[in-house]
Formats: structure tokens, sequence, C-alpha cells
């Protein structure tokens, strides 16, 4: 089921200059009209499944192989709160090594340190007493009770741009599924999210109209 289908329409004041008079007006789809969740689907654990986005797979994949059906596209990414795919969706490793360049200017400059993080460190009964992954700076000193004195170390390891941004190109690939059971209750919710309610600019369920200032005088 497309999704822009399912978009309920507006009729607009027209801006086209060869309009013949005031009030004419075209019907446009309304874009800024979103379909969301239900709280009760999204807070469910058991509503969704974990899935990580293979290289070169577009949100349409996903619904193919999925749900079998590209078009289902739309609840791969309201499942992820994804609204603009260009920046939240995984690059492929071709464009991420594209845009990377561009950012960064050479090769040689995505071997430069982007930031400091941690590495875990672990007490006498294996537990971590500090995780790895922590951006700290590049002096950052931690102590901690050893067996017999206190220990202070530079828990530090440095992080290129390279690494930066392959580790945060990689963190898109994992998303959440709506489980395919639960699909026809979504759409129905959503038609339902779609439709309008009565209100002064009310023409019908699909149908409302927009404020003309030609005709207000405004």
């Amino acid at each position: 089921m497309p999704y822009f289908r399912e978009l309920p329409d507006i009729s607009h004041a027209s801006l086209l200059p060869k309009r013949s008079r005031n009030d004419e007006r075209l019907i446009v789809k309304n874009i800024f009209r979103r379909a969301i969740m239900r709280q009760d689907i999204f807070s469910s654990v058991s509503t969704f499944d974990y899935y990580n986005i293979q290289e070169n797979m577009r949100p349409d994949t996903v619904a193919r192989v999925i749900y079998d059906d590209p078009d289902l596209d739309w609840i791969v990414l309201i499942a992820n709160n994804i609204t603009n795919v260009r920046d939240q969706w995984p690059l492929s490793n071709n464009d991420l090594h594209e845009m990377m360049l561009d950012k960064y200017g050479s090769h040689e400059a995505l071997e430069n340190v982007h930031h400091y993080e941690t590495t875990a460190i672990l007490d006498e009964d294996n537990r971590t007493i500090l995780p790895e992954g922590l951006e700290v700076d590049k002096d950052f000193q931690y102590s901690y009770y050893g067996t017999n004195s206190t220990i202070t170390t530079n828990p530090v390891v440095p992080v290129s741009n390279y690494q930066y941004e392959s580790k945060k190109n990689d963190e898109k690939r994992k998303i959440v599924l709506l489980k395919p059971t639960l699909v026809g209750v979504f759409i129905s919710d959503m038609k339902n999210i779609m439709k309008y309610k009565k209100t002064s600019s009310y023409i019908n369920r699909n149908l409302k109209e927009s404020y003309n200032p030609r005709i207000s005088g405004v």
C-alpha cells in the first residue's frame, strides 16, 4: 500500500500566476499529515523484531524482504522514527567512503584523531568498573582500588575520523521492524489517523480547505 495514496487532500488557494479567479483552488496532498504508531504498540517489546540492514539495502528492499511488499517501506521508516532517509539511513560502503573524503578532504585526514575513548577496566572479579567507549580527553585518568593499593591509569585510545564515521554508519544499520502479523492493525490505525475531524475548514473526511487571504482581503 503506497503511503502517499493514503494521505488526505487539502483544497489550497491557487498561487499560480495564470489563475483566472481569486477563489481558484488546487487539490493537493496534505504532506504534513503524518502517521504515528499507537503508543501501546510502540512501547511493547514483543511488537518488534531487531534487524540489521545489509549493504545496499533501501527501505523498500527491507519491506520486500520482511513484508513481501516494497510499498510498505513507510512502515519501516515510521517504526524507526526516520523522517530524513538521506541522513538517518546507513550509507553503502562506497557512498560512505565518498562522504568521508568530501567531509575530511583526503585519505590522510581520515586517519587523524577525531576524539578519544575509554578502554574497559575490570576488577579482580572480572566486573566492569569503567566501560569502554566513553568519550574523554586525551589526558583522562582513572583511579580505582586494587588488591592492596589505589591504581591510577590512563585508559584512553584514539578514534580516527574513519573509525568514527564507520561506527556511526554501522549504528544506523540497527533497526526494529514491526512484526508482519501486526501490519494489518497498523495500516487500519493509520487510515483512521489520516481522516480529518470536523473543524471550520472541514469539507469531508478526506478533504479540507486552507485559508485564502485573497478572499478575506488580508
